[in-house]
């Protein structure tokens, strides 16, 4: 199996500081550190493409969510300019965890995600 490189695990990183970011300003410049200017994000629910885009979904996940940040399960695996990790959205206070997944992101020469493809493994009804 892959071990993931510094690589992965630094674009993974700017990845949930950008989903964990919930000033405006300071949204917009996470995203636009962790995603190329035409990146995009793809899940069940959203798909977009470039920082507006990104940075709405992600404004939209925590108006949702409020009080929850995402956290990073498992490992990072990758290979290439792809890498692949688990994460679940969790509310400190609480300790739940009611939403759950895995993406899948492709990175740029630079390191930056061109591309996630998200995958919802546990949601709450309704959502």
């Amino acid at each position: 199996m892959p071990a993931p490189t510094d690589r992965f695990g630094h674009a993974v990183a700017l990845y949930f500081a950008a989903w964990n970011t919930r000033e405006p300003d300071a949204l917009a410049r996470a995203v636009a550190t962790a995603w190329s200017p035409q990146g995009g994000y793809t899940d069940p629910l959203a798909e977009v493409r470039g920082h507006e885009g990104i940075v709405a979904v992600i404004s939209a996940a925590h108006a949702k969510f409020p009080g929850f940040v995402f956290r990073l399960t498992g490992s990072v695996e990758g290979h290439h300019d792809t890498a692949r990790f688990s994460w679940e959205l969790v509310n400190d206070v609480a300790g739940s965890a009611p939403v759950a997944g895995s993406d899948v992101i492709t990175l740029d020469p630079e390191g930056r995600i061109t591309a996630v493809l998200g995958f919802l493994d546990r949601v709450p009804a309704g959502t």
